[in-house]
């Protein structure tokens, strides 16, 4: 499967199950790896025949602008299900950070994966 990747998308939100998280924005980095409906684009050359990665950042910020989340994995799985649902992605996988938010802890976070990816050759099932 080809794949686009984003990373090191910050954006500030509020995010955190202690108080003071919900008033204070947190900044967050998202590094992704979205899966593409087909290879076509590699032959033609054309926009319309992938995922616009400008769109997928933008779409983020937006839909993240206004959204509260109590947990990085919620926040992973809001990310998760509006790139599958709304660029057509059959696969993606979404690593969230917090970055300092614990003493002595550069980043934490989670990662998960949704969709299908297609078997590849030599994998064993």
């Amino acid at each position: 499967m080809d794949t686009i990747f984003i990373q090191e998308l910050r954006l500030d939100i509020l995010i955190g199950i202690h108080a003071w998280e919900r008033r204070v924005r947190q900044t967050v980095q998202f590094d992704l790896e979205i899966g593409l409906p087909g290879a076509k684009a590699g032959r033609t050359d054309r926009i319309a025949d992938t995922i616009d990665y400008s769109k997928v950042v933008a779409r983020l910020q937006a839909s993240l602008a206004g959204e509260r989340f109590l947990l990085l994995e919620k926040l992973a799985e809001h990310t998760a299900q509006l790139i599958l649902a709304e660029f057509r992605a059959p696969w993606v996988k979404v690593s969230v950070t917090k970055l300092g938010a614990v003493p002595n802890v550069k980043r934490l976070g989670v990662t998960i994966e949704r969709g299908e990816q297609p078997a590849r050759a030599g994998r064993s099932p």
